[in-house]
């Protein structure tokens, strides 16, 4: 699922039925990553945006970033070229949001997704073309039928079950410092789902930015081996997904995405919350 650059750049080239995905965002700034989209990209690609098409309306729960209304989101697909047996390869500037919309497409049953080990300064420093400003899609008529993998999320009902258990892990991917209760930006609780372990989703990503060795994954995360079952979160659902990418990348079959993460947690007012 995770592929370099040259790999990449081999489908680019072989395959007809192929579309490449800008998932740039900043949180900070959220019409960054469609301007830098315009200014360059990737030839051929197209763009999607967390906010708009990644995520739902937020309501009391589910979280800032809440699954969007699927049919809505596999009409997005197919006005952007996307079909069922499409081979997607999505790429973003940090692997966070490219790893959000890789596991949404698993989560739907699409089989041919790719999340990029790369951005696009490699691609274009190896040559590969690259465009600017809005490229012609050629839609298609649907997505076709979805294939949910309900084995892949976790909701709270799921994730208060799984509170202590010794067959399945929570692990939170945030800071350490909102782990533990020190610190919250962004949520108005601080502290993390009780017997939740911490795993900073930025420790999968090496020194240059990319996914790290399916060896050195497997030793990050060898602690795990004991459970039967993996959930995991973060505060709305997006930084856990590297996490999960990894965990599956070094074999861990049994994976979950708590979507709603620690922001849907805590709009439950009888929710337990653990500090250190």
């Amino acid at each position: 699922m995770i592929i370099s650059v040259t790999q990449a750049y081999q489908f680019f080239n072989e395959l007809d039925d192929i579309v490449f995905v800008d998932c740039r965002y900043d949180l900070n700034d959220p019409t960054r990553g469609e301007k830098l989209f315009v200014a360059k990209h990737i030839k051929g690609a197209v763009y999607v945006d967390l906010e708009k098409h990644l995520s739902g309306e937020v309501k009391t729960t589910g979280g800032r970033h809440p699954l969007p209304n699927l049919n809505e989101f596999t009409q997005l697909l197919a006005d952007k070229g996307i079909d069922e047996s499409t081979t997607v390869i999505a790429y973003d500037n940090n692997r966070a949001f490219a790893s959000r919309f890789c596991w949404m497409l698993k989560y739907i049953g699409h089989e041919k997704v790719f999340l990029l080990n790369g951005d696009l300064d490699e691609w274009e420093d190896n040559g590969y073309p690259v465009d600017t400003g809005i490229e012609t899609i050629q839609p298609k008529q649907t997505y076709g039928a979805i294939k949910l993998k309900q084995h892949l999320i976790a909701d709270v009902q799921k994730v208060r079950s799984s509170i202590n258990s010794a067959t399945v892990c929570l692990i939170d991917s945030r800071h350490p410092d909102r782990y533990s209760g020190k610190h919250e930006p962004i949520d108005k609780k601080a502290g993390h789902i009780p017997s939740a372990v911490n795993y900073e989703w930025i420790n999968v990503i090496d020194e240059t930015g990319k996914f790290k060795s399916k060896d050195e994954l497997e030793e990050h995360f060898s602690d795990l081996k004991k459970y039967d079952e993996i959930i995991v979160y973060c505060g709305s659902g997006v930084t856990a997904a590297p996490n999960v990418l990894s965990l599956m990348y070094a074999g861990y079959e049994n994976v979950r995405l708590y979507i709603g993460s620690f922001s849907d947690w805590i709009s439950y007012p009888n929710n337990e919350i653990a500090k250190l």
